[in-house]
């Protein structure tokens, strides 16, 4: 199959599996708002992104290792997932140990418990699911996704309905749908029948992997904390109430990423089995998912106001002055994760952390500085900036590998045109609609180009056809 139909075939595999998942996040958003205070909801938040960055800590990144090394042909999957599963035990087993301390972290107190298993029953299933995408099974990844949106759905209901459990049944519905998928993927994969200890021969592929794996621990931290650290200072500087809003708006801009995603999982797959004309191969597909992130997020932007009157309760309708500037930050964020790809491909995960954690550093200074003179669009402009900041950094470092041609000037202007909406949203200029539906236009104009040209890459060669 030529690799554009097939990097298309498993994207469109991977949506089918991750889009409903994804988008019940959206759905979930008129209940979640309804159900929870805006300071419960910003405690639910902060309780899941302390997973979030929990969860390398525990697996020490393995799971990053488990499909770069699932993907290599002259490495067995047994080896892979052996090495795996040993890791995760010792990270639970580190956990465990580390039980009492992280009772003593403020907004911990009371759900230690129900975060350990959040992130032993995450880290499982993230593994599974990285073994399952490496051995080629997209298919069974797709069904697991649409089980898992299904069971999410099912389990909030309850708990947070039937039972009115608040902020333990919030996570409670994650766990309980993430166990789920991990029976599921063990039963239908067959993926204990590869945990073979015995077959690691000399602890070669293990060194590999974890040489591989232990960078990405800092590495994922450090995203974390371009991400998330923000919400702790707006926490700290503003309040809980803001913050709560604050994670609310997050997730509309989180469709961009919920886009990159989907395309990463296929992406991946492609950027390391195919080695014929990677240069050409990354440039055209870099200008395709860069020109669709861009009028994504300028659509988003031009009804940022409708999308938070229809979705959420009345007492978060103020969160939507935060998604214009988040959605700027969430476009960069995609062409970042995809420039990493060159990383992951010549298995230079130290590059990609020294990258981080420049972005970090510079999220962090910032969010201090501005969050104090603008609020919380102080925390959003400082993740647009330590974002942009790593794009470039990763632009120019990764010509060394892969000589790609991202477009400057294209890039230079839709950038541009993206920020001008931004704050003309923000600042509700006269005539502000109008202006905005102009630039919404001008920015699918000038980017429709790179999306017809990836539909001619994927559609039938009508010359072969009627030959």
């Amino acid at each position: 199959m030529d690799k554009y139909k097939k990097l298309f075939s498993n994207t469109l595999i991977f949506a089918i599996g991750t889009f409903g998942s994804k988008l019940l996040v959206f759905f979930l958003m008129p209940l979640y708002t309804n159900v929870l205070t805006g300071a419960e909801y910003g405690i639910s938040d902060l309780l899941q992104q302390s997973a979030n960055l929990l969860v390398p800590l525990v697996t020490f990144g393995i799971t990053d290792a488990v499909i770069r090394f699932g993907l290599d042909r002259k490495v067995r999957n047994s080896e892979v997932l052996t090495t795996g599963l040993l890791t995760l035990l010792a990270g639970f087993v580190l956990l465990i140990l580390c039980y009492p301390l992280l009772k003593l972290i403020p907004g911990l107190d009371g759900y230690t418990t129900l975060l350990c298993v959040f992130v032993m029953t995450s880290s499982l299933r993230t593994l599974f699911q990285q073994f399952v995408r490496a051995k080629g099974h997209v298919k069974l990844y797709a069904v697991d996704g649409i089980l898992s949106t299904a069971l999410t759905l099912l389990f909030t209901i309850v708990f947070l309905l039937g039972f009115d459990l608040g902020i333990v049944g919030y996570l409670s519905a994650i766990v309980c749908a993430d166990a789920c998928s991990c029976l599921f993927l063990i039963f239908n994969g067959r993926i204990l029948q590869y945990f073979h200890p015995s077959y690691l021969r000399g602890k070669t592929t293990t060194q590999e992997m974890l040489r591989y794996s232990i960078p990405m621990i800092p590495n994922t931290v450090f995203w974390w904390v371009t991400t998330v650290s923000s919400r702790y200072i707006i926490t700290a500087i503003i309040g809980e109430s803001v913050n709560g809003l604050y994670a609310a708006a997050y997730k509309w801009p989180s469709a961009i990423i919920l886009i990159s995603t989907i395309f990463m999982n296929a992406w991946q797959m492609s950027a390391i089995s195919e080695e014929k004309g990677r240069a050409r191969f990354f440039t055209q597909v870099f200008h395709s998912l860069s020109s669709l992130v861009f009028i994504v997020g300028s659509f988003l932007i031009l009804f940022s106001k409708v999308i938070t009157k229809i979705m959420v309760a009345d007492s978060y309708y103020n969160s939507w002055i935060y998604i214009p500037i988040l959605s700027v930050a969430t476009v960069y964020s995609c062409m970042v994760t995809f420039l990493g790809t060159v990383y992951i491909v010549n298995k230079k995960s130290i590059l990609s952390l020294a990258t981080t954690a420049v972005g970090a550093l510079v999220n962090v200074i910032l969010s201090f500085i501005l969050i104090s003179y603008y609020g919380a669009n102080g925390a959003a402009f400082a993740m647009f900036a330590s974002y942009f900041v790593v794009f470039l950094l990763r632009a120019y470092d990764t010509k060394r590998f892969i000589h790609m041609k991202l477009g400057g000037f294209r890039l230079t202007v839709n950038t541009l045109l993206l920020l001008t909406q931004a704050f003309i949203m923000i600042w509700e200029v006269p005539y502000w609609i109008p202006i905005q539906v102009v630039l919404t236009l001008g920015m699918t104009l000038l980017n429709i180009g790179g999306l017809l040209s990836a539909i001619r890459k994927i559609l039938p060669d009508r010359k072969k056809a009627s030959a």
